[in-house]
């Protein structure tokens, strides 16, 4: 019997063995209740999919596009903040699993590396940039220039987040953030180096961040913007009123406003509402590739998978993270395979049905 990690759910047990509580209740945990949290995982049962047969799948390829990038499978990587307490070799080894695999990582704003160490570990890879808009309007304007300067080809704005949600898990363990590991881009903010919490760095970001931000940053940077955390059609119009490359539907893993909607549950009216204008991207929940094709049926051009790669992370590091995006790789090829599609782009919602 194989005691290699067959699947994400393997990852992510063995994960929690080797991640301090205090670790694992920050990547793993949600806002009050985790009622969102455990619905991001739920939902995917509410969906069936619908097969069609003898429809000569013998070339099936995962590949597919986002914002005119080539990406070996709709699967990009989430902005996951503070990944050294996961991995010594932390966004670095993220950066090389995610060129490895053939797809764009998102670097978020509060990570271990800069921009210019994460493109020096996968120079070659594409990536975008997560941005939380600091009160200070200059430092904003300073990062969005490092990741200008790193060969970032896009922001992605997260807007579901003026204030930070209240996670009792970290609460709970006493979490905090170990004073070897240090956060440039708060560093900066702060002007300090001594050590600080998770409530203290989300306090230097601006709540009074507003539709003209996104325009703002579009105009200043050169860069296309994606706006990360839109639940709702009435936000999906106004994207894509005021300039949003992209839109990714998301509840920050259920770890901002609890009895939010499961992302996959919002994702049919916003794909609606936006009605083919801009790429739709869907965040939140991803364990299995047939996770992934429901919601490419459902509305999304690709997903982004966050704690999955996590999970590949704590484990083996680069080269668990890298497995972790393979295996979702070939559940996908299978599941199209077996869907009767050769390729993302032939998922349409005539696959999935409410599960009765």
């Amino acid at each position: 019997m194989s005691a290699d990690p067959l699947n994400v759910w393997d990852y992510e047990r063995l994960a929690e063995e080797r991640l301090d509580p205090g670790a694992w209740s920050y990547f793993a945990g949600g806002a009050d209740d985790e009622r969102t949290l455990r619905w991001n995982l739920e939902a995917y049962n509410r969906w069936q999919l619908r097969p069609r047969i003898l429809s000569d799948v013998t070339e099936v390829s995962t590949e597919t596009t986002v914002l005119g990038t080539p990406v070996s499978l709709p699967v990009l990587v989430a902005p996951v903040a503070f990944q050294r307490m996961a991995h010594p070799d932390g966004e670095a080894a993220t950066a090389r699993a995610a060129a490895a695999a053939g797809t764009l990582m998102c670097l978020s704003t509060i990570a271990t590396a800069t921009p210019a160490e994460v493109a020096a570990a996968a120079p070659d890879a594409p990536r975008w940039f997560q941005l939380y808009v600091f009160k200070d309007w200059g430092v904003t304007t300073a990062l969005v220039e490092q990741a200008v300067e790193a060969g970032f080809s896009a922001l992605v704005l997260t807007a579901d987040t003026p204030y930070l949600g209240r996670r009792e898990g970290p609460l709970r363990t006493g979490f905090a953030i170990p004073e070897e590991v240090r956060i440039p881009a708060v560093d900066r903010a702060r002007g300090a180096l001594e050590p600080f919490s998770i409530h203290e760095h989300f306090s230097l970001f601006s709540p009074a961040v507003s539709w003209r931000d996104v325009e703002r940053l579009a105009s200043a940077s050169g860069l296309l913007v994606v706006v990360k955390g839109v639940l709702t059609a009435e936000d999906a119009r106004l994207a894509c009123e005021h300039g949003a490359a992209a839109i990714a539907v998301s509840n920050h893993g259920g770890r901002q406003l609890d009895g939010v909607p499961a992302s996959l549950d919002a994702l049919p009216e916003v794909a609606e509402a936006v009605d083919g204008r801009v790429e739709v991207y869907l965040d939140g929940g991803i364990r299995r590739g047939t996770d992934v094709v429901k919601a490419l049926a459902l509305g999304a051009r690709a997903t982004l998978a966050g704690r999955a790669v996590v999970w590949g992370l704590a484990v083996d590091g680069e080269a668990g993270a890298r497995r972790v995006l393979e295996l979702l790789r070939d559940e996908i090829r299978l599941a199209l395979s077996l869907l009767g599609c050769a390729s993302p782009g032939q998922v349409g919602r005539e696959h999935v049905a409410r599960a009765p």
